[in-house]
């Protein structure tokens, strides 16, 4: 049976930790009342064993009237006062006062203070929490509303254009008021903690902004606020059948983001023709797709507020059971009845009492099944509650299956290539320039994957929620199984097909003959990457392409943890990269029919494409350095970017070496490279593994640590300079 605490720290929302139950810290405290309770026993048997009947015999007689008296008892043990809240944004706070003596009153009482500051921390939280989710699910009701009305008159739009029989080629439409916002960040958020402004305030604080605007101290406020504008252009007010809408449409994709520009290049040229600005504002056209665009928004929207229920929810479900369980551990130690005396307290208490959560969870569940899944409530929780699949043991058979298949192909293809002396001193040229780059290929990309399998095993070892972090859904998210499976097969097959093609050559094939087949074998994989049909994980192939697609069009996406998690990866895969491009020139430019391996090495431009090929990972994560700095304004997403800029200096000045050898060169490589270096070692130590914490509780470690023994991070640090995995990201 799994303990409490394990449970409990296996279920809890990470992202919360420190709002939860100090369920810890408790049992330490109540481990100090036990061991003084064993202490005061021990003395008191040792000094009064000559009264031991009669104490037997009044403990029992007690025993009997507990019978009758134990709820007056129980109620004279301890008292919780309540203290009202001084304000609205404040919750009540809750005091315990001891009443009945303990073997250890000062113990007893740092246990109680202790209890009560977790319970006005989780009520507190939970309020708060509370009240957040509450607005949001106001602010999503509204914009549902007004999605509805756009609707409604798109189709009537469209259905008078129909009777109408007008023909014309571009899409329905209708005409909406669009009033540009150009605040910045801080004007920004105070405005969002403002959700009921009326369309009157709305137009007069736009006319204000306009009169203000032909003022020669404007200038100032423009320069300030032309960095946070691309930020904000996603935040605008629509107009609809005299309600205002606020649509806040993040740019996350190339096409939002260039409409952002060109608005704001737009924008721009109208102020500056045109010194009055209509409170008006200016038409948009709001067409099938964005409509459509703006549900997808608000379905996913929803989603993610159903799923915060869900986890304040069990934020609640958990800190009750924390409360029971560390309570039931008092009795049992101090002999005394407090449970129900303090239990009436916590469920009295705003986290356990209030229904407004449930309330909402029902709401949205209504609203989403009657908008977004057609009335079809099974439709609507396979969105709302989806079902993780349950592994299977099929999936450990074939690991097992494939893994042994796998070893027996590789020894076979081992003694076949001693016997042929593929690689030996004097081995065939031919073979290790075409046929070795493809295995090494396969064999460095499945490594990785199967120590990605290995980094999962270990994260839900060590409780890490890895799936909520990464943002996965149970529907793209691969368990540490199916990684392995996906391992061991596909190097099965790869060892399998170059056993076949080496016993081909040694049976007197020519290399014209079978050639084709390494090269068959990666388009295989890659036909299999972007195959339709259902099988071989097709959510998650089809998601990793999306990942790579945000990579390579970085500054375009907004840049989310996997992503640059995904192009961390790249960075260490640049041998792998460098191989794909070779293989990749080496069939399609069809030197595979001449055996002419070294023409993809003599021609220029194909060897300039191989080092842009071990630029471009590094120029990636610049770029999404770039646009995270972009998002967020902090500075530090800069000084990232200089690591990885720093890294693409050394690589251009070490070409420009290899070109042209001279001194003045070789000096310039040695200083970028040793600038570059020291740059990338402070930044992996300092702040990715949070080392050189001179005020910290952990020896030179950063505060909060996921594993309790510390010498597996200073491990990790000197042994994991450039991880395949990047631990520091799971690790602290």
């Amino acid at each position: 049976m799994v303990k409490f605490s394990k449970q409990f720290e296996g279920q809890l929302v990470p992202e919360w930790k420190e709002a939860f139950v100090d369920y810890w810290q408790l049992k330490k405290d109540l481990k100090k009342i036990h061991l003084l309770n064993n202490n005061s026993k021990n003395t008191l048997i040792k000094n009064n064993h000559h009264n031991s009947l009669s104490s037997d015999f009044l403990s029992s007689l007690k025993g009997g009237f507990s019978l009758f008296g134990h709820q007056h008892k129980d109620r004279e043990a301890i008292h919780v006062h309540k203290k009202l809240a001084s304000s609205a944004s404040k919750g009540d706070v809750y005091e315990t006062e001891l009443f009945e003596q303990f073997e250890d009153s000062d113990a007893a009482r740092e246990f109680f203070s202790c209890l009560d500051l977790q319970l006005n921390k989780v009520n507190q939280f939970y309020k708060n929490k509370e009240k957040e989710f509450l607005d949001r699910g106001d602010c999503l009701k509204k914009q549902m509303d007004i999605l509805v009305d756009l609707k409604s008159a798109f189709k009537q739009q469209r259905d008078k254009a129909a009777n109408s029989a007008q023909d014309s080629t571009e899409d329905a439409s209708i005409d909406c008021r669009i009033s540009c916002e150009e605040d910045s960040v801080k004007d920004r958020i105070e405005q969002e903690q403002i959700q009921d402004d009326s369309t009157d305030d709305l137009e007069k604080d736009e006319v204000l902004d306009s009169s203000r605007s032909e003022e020669m101290g404007e200038s100032r406020r423009i320069m300030k606020t032309e960095d946070s504008k691309l930020r904000t252009l996603s935040g605008r007010v629509f107009n609809s059948q005299g309600k205002n809408l606020r649509i806040n449409i993040p740019l996350t994709t190339p096409s939002r983001t260039f409409s952002a520009i060109s608005y704001l290049v737009w924008g721009d040229l109208v102020n500056q023709s045109s010194n009055n600005c209509n409170p008006e504002g200016s038409k948009l056209r709001v067409n099938k797709t964005k409509l459509h665009h703006a549900e997808k928004m608000i379905k996913g929207a929803f989603i993610e507020l159903y799923k915060g229920l869900r986890y304040l929810e069990t934020y609640r479900n958990l800190n009750m059971l924390a409360f029971i369980k560390i309570l039931k551990k008092f009795d049992k130690v101090t002999e005394k009845q407090v449970l129900p005396i303090y239990l009436k307290v916590v469920e009295s208490s705003y986290f356990n009492s209030s229904d407004k959560v449930m309330k909402l969870a029902d709401e949205v569940e209504d609203l989403f099944i009657k908008h977004f899944s057609g009335e079809d409530r099974r439709k609507a929780r396979k969105y709302l509650k989806p079902h993780q699949h349950k592994e299977s043991h099929s999936v450990t058979f074939f690991i097992g299956l494939f893994t042994g298949s796998f070893i027996a192909l590789l020894v076979g293809y081992l003694i076949m290539s001693r016997i042929t002396g593929m690689y030996s001193r004097h081995p065939d040229t031919a073979y290790m320039e075409t046929v070795y780059p493809v295995l090494s290929m396969f064999s460095l990309m499945f490594l990785h994957f199967f120590l990605y399998g290995c980094n999962i095993f270990m994260w839900r070892k060590a409780r890490i929620n890895y799936s909520f972090i990464f943002e996965l859904p149970p529907s793209n998210e691969l368990k540490y199984r199916d990684v392995f499976l996906i391992c061991t097969s596909s190097m099965t097959v790869v060892v399998g097909i170059m056993f076949i093609h080496l016993l081909l050559l040694m049976k007197g094939h020519s290399y014209s003959q079978v050639q084709a087949i390494p090269g068959l074998l990666l388009l295989s994989f890659l036909l299999l990457l972007v195959c339709p049909f259902n099988f071989c994980y097709r959510s998650s192939r089809y998601s990793f392409l999306r990942v790579i697609k945000n990579i390579i069009l970085s500054p375009l996406y907004k840049v989310v943890m996997l992503d640059f998690f995904m192009a961390d990866q790249l960075c260490s895969q640049v041998p792998m990269l460098r191989n794909l491009e070779y293989v990749a020139c080496y069939y399609l430019t069809g030197s595979y029919k001449t055996q002419d391996y070294g023409y993809c090495m003599r021609t220029e431009h194909y060897r300039d494409l191989a080092y842009a090929v071990s630029f471009l990972p590094y120029y990636w994560r610049a770029m999404q350095c770039a646009r995270r700095w972009f998002d967020e304004g902090k500075t530090n997403h800069l000084i990232n970017l200089g690591k990885y800029v720093s890294a693409m200096l050394a690589a251009g000045a070490k070409v420009a070496y290899e070109k042209e050898k001279s001194v003045g060169w070789l000096c310039l490589v040695v200083v970028i490279s040793s600038a570059a270096t020291i740059y990338q070692l402070y930044w992996d130590f300092v702040k990715d593994w949070g080392l050189l914490q001179k005020n910290s509780k952990n020896p030179w470690l950063r505060n909060e640590l996921v594993l309790r023994r510390k010498f597996i991070y200073y491990f990790s640090m000197v042994h994991v300079k450039s991880p395949l995995i990047p631990l520091p990201l799971f690790l602290s």
